[in-house]
């Protein structure tokens, strides 16, 4: 981590039995970024807590690293720069000329300022969060992004009572402002009694875009044959034995297993892995040794 981006007051925990180890090692590069580090500061002391994302991508596949109580809850600089670090969902924001694939009037060559934002953080219930389709201007599916069974959600009234908020919010608010094309997608917070609803993110109507209970080719057909032309489609878990609601596998487990581990297992079975592993760690032992 950068020197100097931990909690105020924090020490490093270095003992001076640790210093003549240190002294006979090589001095590692360090980094420090006091201004970048102030401002952050500033934000925290201003919200309590922030999570952070850059222009277009939030490091959530990466936030398991934090407690698992707050996730993505920042307390400190270091909290920030080690979400960041950590996700691969970042890095696509990194990339001046891929950060616009998907969007039909994408161009690679237009400026691009890289940001950091940082939200105030809070707890949601993450039950009452909906995902929201549009394709050419028309609202043409929605599904709910907690990948739990909610009986709330399988009752024929919240059913309708939550395509009409969603409706509402999309024909009064982001309709009329919504000037990023016409296909995209949104992320809805529902109030508690579901006739409201928080803006939470806006994503491009692309492959990289997690469709979650939908594929793209379904709300294709769906778009094409006029299904949803009076009311969006709706798609809920609607048992706790739903294949998605059934699955053990965390969310982004691909970012919980060590960049080499999936670089040795390319290609390989399970036996020549492990051995292929096991080598590997040999031979860092001897480099360490050495």
């Amino acid at each position: 981590m950068p020197e100097g981006s931990g909690l105020e007051g924090e020490t490093s925990g270095i003992t001076e039995e640790d210093t003549d180890e240190e002294e006979e090692e090589e001095e590692a590069e360090k980094y420090a970024f006091p201004e970048l580090d102030s401002q952050i500061r500033q934000a925290i002391a201003e919200y309590g807590a922030v999570f952070p994302r850059l222009n277009f991508s939030s490091p959530k596949d990466a936030a398991w690293i934090l407690p698992p109580g707050s996730p993505m809850k920042c307390t400190s600089p270091a909290d920030v720069y080690l979400l960041l670090k950590s996700s691969d969902f970042t890095i696509h924001d990194l990339n001046r000329t891929n950060v616009f694939d998907g969007c039909s009037d994408g161009d690679s060559s237009a400026p691009y300022d890289l940001e950091l934002v940082l939200r105030k953080w809070y707890s949601i219930d993450r039950s009452r969060e909906c995902r929201c389709f549009v394709r050419d201007n028309n609202l043409i599916g929605i599904t709910q992004r907690d990948m739990n069974f909610y009986e709330f959600w399988n009752d024929a009234s919240t059913q309708t009572r939550i395509i009409n908020t969603v409706k509402s919010i999309w024909n009064d608010t982001i309709k009329p402002k919504w000037k990023g094309g016409d296909h995209y997608v949104f992320d809805l917070l529902l109030t508690r009694d579901l006739t409201r609803a928080h803006i939470v993110d806006f994503n491009p109507y692309a492959s990289r875009t997690d469709p979650l209970l939908f594929t793209y080719e379904e709300l294709w057909k769906s778009f094409i044959h006029g299904q949803a032309r009076d009311a969006p489609l709706l798609k809920v878990i609607d048992s706790r034995a739903h294949p998605a609601a059934n699955s053990n596998v965390p969310a982004n487990q691909h970012n919980m297993i060590p960049f080499e581990a999936l670089s040795l297992a390319s290609g390989r079975d399970l036996e020549e892995f492990s051995h292929i592993w096991q080598e590997e760690v040999r031979k860092s032992a001897v480099g360490d040794d050495e």
